[in-house]
């Protein structure tokens, strides 16, 4: 070997030793899973309840009945205006991966069960409405319904609630709102993210959650990161109610990644695409290591979220109750069934043991607690309206529908002593839930539901990793 020669391979093995330091030290069995939820176990902060509960509560009894409940015609129907402007920025780009795009279904391609205003699904429409989605590959929205649908779906009750909405709501006489099938239109990893994405989320966390400037929020970019500690001492240093407001928004921004981690696009082909859990993309949103302990925190946000929305379930029980209320869609049997499935899991709901006490919040002086509440409803307000600043069409419909659907759980938990007065029969003036923010209430829910049921899959997974 010449001396040439003999040099060129020992810097080739020093380059080896080099990457081996560099990489990460394996796993062991059963590590990548501790990794992610050792610290996802045990009472939530604020709270008395337990994450071991809710799993047990959610994924064997709650979620297995809320999935079916919204397959049916009356709940997989929202109405969404996707073509509002950004109120807060000039930046009217739109997301140009083909999963973002808006591609409605021709009107003659909608099935025969929706043109004609039934609102009863055969068979046959079954089938036309799956060709529908493979024609389009991409599952974008579909925004298309017939006229005699449209007209039908005029018949449910509008209700102006500006003075206690947590939301701003869409105009559904709008020309531009259009009826969505959220079956068709799954929330799933669309490749929407970098600037435009981070964009989003820094506008909600820097700007509406009550977070002083010079508190810099965890894994925040650009100098002065100190692990969390001075933003984590100034968080428990808030009153329950803003400290409640961060958790919320968190955990909603945890059950988004979930979605995209279990719904992430693992073949993109010609012949097909295949979707599935993404593993490693959970990891670098959730790992303890990896995220710096943030990841643990973000799901005991999410379980927090989860306790929030049920007991709005559980205490709106008596406005489903009232027997003029009806889930019409047109089918009389069909809406009578639908209603006694809801009012099964609206009872389900008031059965769980361990409720959140909502009484905490707002429990002070009263003038100090009016001048607060107010605060939390015009910052979620504000949140609401940031969602059409979304680029990706797609990410932007379960955004509007997912903060409407909180926003609706904190205008029930708040209206506690409306709905006690509510009559048995007759209309309820003093509360009132429009059908819009009804399907957002269900539909929101059901995503959380789905990103507690969700990450059982993936400890399954990450405790069979070797």
């Amino acid at each position: 070997m010449t001396p040439g020669g003999g040099i060129a391979v020992l810097g080739l093995l020093v380059l080896q030793l080099v990457l081996l330091l560099l990489l990460p030290p394996p796993v062991a069995a059963g590590a990548a899973e501790r990794r992610c939820f050792c610290q996802v176990t045990g009472h939530l902060d604020d709270c008395t309840c337990d994450v071991e509960t809710i799993d047990a509560f959610n994924n064997y009894k709650f979620f297995p009945r809320l999935n079916a409940l919204l397959e049916s015609d009356y709940f997989r129907y929202y109405k969404v205006n996707l073509k509002k402007p950004c109120p807060f920025w000039n930046d009217n780009s739109h997301c140009g991966i083909r999963d973002c795009a808006v591609q409605p279904c021709p009107s003659d391609e909608v099935p025969d069960g929706i043109r004609s205003g039934s609102y009863k699904y055969s068979e046959e429409a079954n089938n036309l409405a799956e060709e529908c989605e493979e024609a389009e590959r991409l599952g974008a929205v579909d925004g298309s319904l017939s006229e005699e649908t449209q007209q039908a779906v005029l018949q449910w009750t509008r209700h102006d609630d500006s003075s206690d909405s947590f939301c701003e709501a869409d105009d559904i006489y709008s020309p531009d709102a259009e009826y969505v099938d959220l079956l068709l239109n799954p929330e799933r990893y669309t490749g929407y993210k970098g600037p435009d994405a981070w964009k989003i989320w820094n506008s909600i966390y820097e700007e509406n959650c009550f977070k002083p400037q010079n508190v810099r929020r965890p894994l925040a970019s650009g100098r002065g990161d100190d692990g969390g500690h001075t933003f984590y001492k100034w968080l428990k240093g808030v009153c329950v109610e803003k400290r409640a407001f961060y958790r919320l928004i968190s955990g909603l921004h945890a059950s988004i990644n979930i979605h995209l981690s279990a719904r992430y696009l693992l073949q993109d082909t010609w012949s097909e695409k295949k979707w599935g859990p993404n593993v490693t993309e959970f990891q670098q949103r959730f790992d303890e290591v990896i995220t710096r302990g943030e990841g643990p925190r973000r799901l005991k946000n999410l379980y927090f979220l989860y306790l929030i929305e049920l007991r709005a379930l559980s205490k709106v029980l008596p406005f489903f109750e009232r027997p003029a209320f009806q889930l019409y869609t047109g089918n009389q049997s069909h809406d009578a069934e639908m209603k006694n499935r809801l009012l099964e899991i609206l009872h389900l709901a008031k059965s769980f043991p361990l409720h959140f006490d909502e009484n905490s919040f707002f429990a002070g002086n009263k003038k100090e607690a009016a001048k607060l509440k107010e605060e939390f409803r015009l910052h979620f307000k504000n949140i609401s309206k940031i969602m059409d600043c979304v680029g990706c069409f797609k990410c932007r419909l379960w955004g509007k529908l997912q903060t409407q659907g909180l926003g609706t759980a904190l205008k029930i938990l708040f209206s506690e002593n409306l709905i006690e007065k509510i009559p048995e029969s007759g209309p309820s003036y003093g509360f009132q839930l429009t059908r819009q923010e009804i399907v957002a209430l269900f539909n929101a829910f059901g995503r959380i539901s789905t990103s507690v049921r969700e990450l059982e899959n993936f400890r399954n997974i990450l405790r069979d990793m070797q």
